[in-house]
């Protein structure tokens, strides 16, 4: 299993405002890599109620760097020509093309799913929120912090190919009948769920 998990923090309800990043890499199953940074937003203001979630504060990112400085320096060479997933990838991708957009920065090239969507396909849960699935599966989580968050997601595509015995991330997106997304230095597509395809054995 080879891919990257991802997790955004936003300091406001602007999709553009990273505030804290977490990243986690496997490799043939193997966590190899951990990365996590705070991010000093373009606009930088926080809301309460984000605050509230995550407890990032202004005063936390005064020295920490600018996206675009990171994303030149660390963050682009993690995820270009990677397969990324996500728990609610929706957001987090949506997070990664508006700060790229807000910093004129092309797209990079990768495949992404959500989670989300093959925690759906794999067990039979009242819903399937980040804490509901970790709590179900028995993974530690310290939610919304960035990095755990990330964590977290990894280890739900590592239980959920072993639940449906998937040898790698195609033969997993093929047995829940989900469908990545793409980003592209032109564009986007969304990962999508087949409602009426069932998981296969």
């Amino acid at each position: 299993m080879n891919f990257v998990a991802l997790d955004f923090e936003t300091a406001n309800s602007s999709r553009g405002s990273v505030c804290s990043i977490g990243l986690v890499e496997y490799e043939n199953g193997q966590l190899i890599r951990e990365y996590y940074r705070l991010v000093k937003p373009k606009q930088n203001y926080f809301a309460g109620i984000n605050v509230s979630i995550h407890g990032i504060t202004k005063e936390d990112v005064a020295d920490a760097p600018s996206f675009d400085v990171l994303w030149h320096k660390e963050i682009s060479e993690l995820v270009e020509g990677k397969f990324l997933v996500a728990h609610n990838a929706q957001f987090d991708m949506s997070v990664l093309r508006a700060v790229l957009d807000q910093y004129n920065l092309p797209y990079p090239m990768l495949a992404y799913n959500c989670t989300v969507n093959i925690s759906k396909k794999t067990w039979t849960l009242p819903r399937y929120k980040l804490n509901v699935v970790s709590d179900y599966l028995g993974i530690q989580l310290d939610h919304h912090h960035a990095l755990d968050d990330a964590r977290a997601s990894a280890q739900i595509l590592l239980k959920a190919a072993e639940e449906l015995n998937a040898d790698n991330v195609k033969d997993l997106i093929d047995r829940t009948g989900t469908m990545n997304g793409m980003m592209f230095d032109t564009g986007y597509e969304p990962a999508k769920l087949n409602k009426r395809r069932k998981a296969k054995l």
